[in-house]
């Protein structure tokens, strides 16, 4: 594992010969690190029905879109592409306003742009510019609201604890997403609008409790200094200032930008999200969408703990071709068709996820020294780039293979797509790091001549 960033002292300090602390009995390593506070645990929870509320209807939206309020398919793919833009663009700002309004305040901030949305989403169900701007409005609150939380869970923590509580808050909102599918497709193409009364009380709810939640050192503002941080997960407090993170020292981290790699993991990733629900209803069922879905966040929930370690322990040369190998093999596993087909390229796919969103976020914090709520904010940024580029491509792109009847083009182009990235992103960055070398090599072969 990596050394603690955190300004804590090392893994190894104040120990004995043994490599324990003097004085302590022995314990699991895993076992290790101080347990969650009582904010962490309601956010965690919170994560967990605010995923079971959106997921309950956003996966569905290119489904209401397209056949209930009649908008063509490269509409709905540029309609879905401004929406994820904002979605994950947008949360660039989240360091400046939690800077600004503190954590708590910017969490309930979006919760309410939320809550206001999915309630506009009721009457914009016979109208097609309200069902949009809904949409937006919702995109803009979950913008603001992922990153403030993840600070808060992550930020004070030592590097080697940090892949768990990813993984905590991945686990928590995926649940949510194994159960909002299946729950909502009885209601969403028969009563919408019961749907989306529910999801609006739902996230009411969730935004009163938030409102509850100590103002203490977890909600002062990132940029205001705090005086006393403790090296530990402090409450998932964002407010130590960003001088008291600091990059990993020693070696430059193998591997290309984790800015671009986000890019084009979600760029690639995108395109299982919004358009699987066209590809696999009609050819098989809303229900059986559902159960894919649902399964899909189950096997998140329970896989991606158990990986975490391995996953932070990989290169992240290796990271990308596993991550990417196993996107590209979900791709082909859902062009070959049939419900056995969906279901394997679902399960790929989902190990796709874990070892590349999991491990571009563990890299993107090691590798600065800014507030966890502006590094993950950076993160939504290249996420929301992604995310825009999927959606128009994909638009098009399934589109024209649909227009020549032949759907399953589609994924295997998206397929080839995904064999591609990690070349393309190894094969770029040994080409930067290889002249660098090279110039080192010669000059100490000048300075050794005679």
């Amino acid at each position: 594992m990596s050394r603690r960033t955190d300004g804590a002292p090392g893994a190894g300090a104040d120990r004995g010969p043994t490599g324990r602390a003097p004085g302590r009995k022995s314990a699991p390593r895993r076992a290790g690190g101080p347990p969650l506070t009582g904010p962490q645990r309601f956010l965690l929870g919170g994560s967990f029905l605010i995923t079971l509320g959106s997921f309950a209807v956003l996966p569905y939206m290119s489904v209401l879109l397209h056949q209930r309020l009649g908008l063509g398919l490269g509409t709905v793919g540029v309609v879905l592409a401004v929406a994820s833009l904002i979605q994950f663009a947008g949360g660039v700002v989240a360091g400046p306003v939690t800077g600004r309004i503190g954590l708590r305040r910017a969490m309930l901030l979006a919760l309410g742009l939320r809550t206001a949305g999915f309630a506009a989403f009721v009457p914009g169900l016979t109208s097609p510019v309200l069902a949009v701007g809904a949409l937006l409005l919702v995109s803009a609150g979950a913008a603001l609201y992922l990153p403030a939380n993840k600070a808060y869970l992550v930020e004070g923590a030592s590097e080697e604890r940090r892949p768990r509580l990813l993984s905590a808050s991945s686990s928590a909102f995926n649940a949510g997403m194994a159960l909002g599918p299946p729950a909502a497709a009885p209601l969403v193409l028969g009563s919408p609008g019961v749907l989306f009364s529910c999801v609006t009380v739902l996230f009411a709810l969730v935004g009163a409790g938030h409102a509850l939640l100590p103002a203490g050192a977890a909600d002062r503002p990132a940029g205001r200094s705090s005086g006393g941080s403790s090296g530990g997960s402090s409450g998932g407090s964002s407010a130590a200032p960003a001088a008291g993170r600091v990059p990993e020292s020693g070696a430059p981290r193998p591997g290309p930008s984790p800015f671009v790699v986000t890019v084009l993991s979600v760029y690639a990733f995108m395109f299982f999200q919004h358009y699987l629900a066209l590809y696999a209803v009609p050819r098989t069922s809303a229900a059986f969408y559902g159960a894919v879905l649902a399964g899909y966040a189950a096997l998140l929930v329970v896989a991606q703990p158990l990986l975490a370690e391995r996953v932070a322990a990989l290169s992240y040369p290796a990271a990308l071709r596993w991550g990417f190998g196993a996107m590209a093999a979900g791709m082909a596993a859902i062009g070959a068709g049939g419900h056995a087909g969906i279901a394997v390229g679902g399960a790929l796919l989902c190990l796709g996820e874990i070892v590349l969103f999991l491990k571009n976020d563990l890299e993107a914090l090691a590798r600065s020294s800014a507030a966890a709520a502006s590094v993950f904010g950076r993160q939504r940024l290249a996420a929301g780039i992604g995310a825009f580029a999927s959606g128009v491509v994909g638009g098009q792109l399934y589109g024209a293979a649909e227009s020549a009847g032949s759907a399953r083009g589609f994924w295997a182009a998206v397929c080839l797509q995904c064999l591609l990235v990690p070349v393309f992103l190894l094969r770029r960055w040994r080409t930067a790091r290889d002249p660098e070398g090279s110039r080192a090599g010669a000059g100490q072969e000048v300075r050794d001549t005679p």
